[in-house]
């Protein structure tokens, strides 16, 4: 009973504060909505190029067709030179540029291996790797057009060509993301890693503004000062609120939108509450080991940016120093996205991911360590700005 009689005075400050309505579901619905759609093409369109073509004919006119065919490229200008190309990248007006010399046709003709050069801007790492194999594309796919040609003048059949322009074919084979969609790689990550960052936020604002307002000594009063069930009573309408936005998150992306989840939706659901007991846990003892509203704010901000860096979405941590690898093991995002990409994202078994299991289960029990130095801050510590 003392348990609900907290919580219903946790509810009451919840509505009454607006910060927790903006921290808790319009903040979080917005970042998903955000960065959902941003991504939604799964991979970046009509990245413009430009093109110095100082050879101009109808060779050279073809590959730039082919150019602007794919996916990724779009011909948004010629050139008269390459100065003029290069300063379109620094004005950002174009990733990349190929360039056709003069006499490249009639190089190609005659088998003299004329040079064809690309540049691109790798200050941003997608589009550059993207446009990069468009650009490799293309110029393979002029020496490969002409010998083409003179094999075919030469009497050789399409399949004696073929073998010969490419002897050996490759067959690739994304596992449970063939669209090489980015937004199933990123969202999954970025997303509940802000879901982590307004965990921790709420968590020690929720406590830190007991002893901000004098509330703590009443608060601790109807748990007959006992910080267990004052903790609990506390945490428990948020824990409610954040699994429910866990439960949106996990209907929008992987039921509306189709995100690949082999694992099962009964492995996310399992996940996500655990996920949401170890940002909690985590929040309680950032401020146990700092009693104080900014200080333990301010850390667990600190550890949520970071657990974008650690989670190895984007680089892998293996590719990392030793002790990068060790810290990554302190952040409660890394473990999050390995045991869904292990169990849920592969589908392999969940003693796959035990590890990464038990240190979110460990995160959840981290405040065991720190009550009784909660329980004194509330009842003897006096608030200071």
């Amino acid at each position: 009973m003392q348990v609900l009689r907290i919580a219903s005075r946790e509810c009451g400050i919840l509505v009454k504060n607006p910060i927790y309505l903006f921290c808790m579901v319009l903040f979080p619905i917005t970042v998903l909505m955000f960065f959902v759609s941003m991504m939604k093409n799964g991979q970046p369109v009509d990245m413009p190029v430009g093109v110095v073509d100082l050879d101009n004919t109808s060779t050279t006119h073809a590959l730039v067709r082919k150019l602007d065919s794919f996916q990724s490229s779009h011909v948004v200008g010629h050139y008269a030179t390459m100065s003029d190309a290069r300063q379109a990248i620094q004005r950002n007006e174009i990733y990349a540029f190929i360039y056709f010399p003069e006499g490249t046709t009639e190089a190609l003709l005659s088998s003299r291996q004329p040079k064809i050069s690309f540049y691109y801007s790798y200050s941003s790492v997608t589009a550059g790797a993207l446009l990069y194999r468009d650009l490799k594309t293309i110029s393979t796919l002029g020496s490969a057009a002409v010998g083409q040609a003179t094999m075919r003048a030469k009497g050789f059949t399409d399949k004696q060509i073929s073998t010969f322009l490419q002897p050996i074919v490759v067959d690739l084979h994304p596992i449970n993301n063939p669209w090489v969609n980015y937004n199933v790689y990123l969202s999954t990550m970025i997303v509940p890693g802000l879901f982590l960052l307004f965990i921790f936020l709420v968590t020690t604002y929720s406590i830190g503004t007991e002893l901000k307002f004098n509330d703590a000594k009443q608060w601790m009063s109807m748990a007959d000062n006992n910080i267990y069930i004052a903790l609990t009573g506390k945490l428990l309408p948020q824990f409610l609120i954040f699994v429910s936005l866990f439960m949106f998150y996990i209907y929008y992306v992987f039921g509306h939108l189709g995100f690949p989840h082999p694992g099962g939706t009964a492995r996310l659901v399992a996940l996500s509450v655990l996920t949401v007991l170890a940002a909690q846990g985590f929040g309680v003892f950032a401020f146990g080991l700092f009693p104080s509203l900014r200080m333990s704010m301010s850390i667990c901000s600190l550890w949520a940016m970071l657990s974008f860096t650690t989670a190895g979405s984007t680089f892998p941590i293996q590719a990392m120093d030793t002790p990068i690898q060790a810290l990554a093991q302190l952040f409660p995002l890394r473990h999050y996205y390995m045991t869904y990409q292990i169990c849920i994202f592969n589908g392999y078994p969940l003693t796959d991911a035990l590890y990464h299991i038990g240190m979110l289960a460990l995160f959840a029990l981290l405040p065991l360590f720190v009550v009784h130095i909660i329980r004194k801050a509330m009842l003897e510590y006096v608030y200071i700005p």
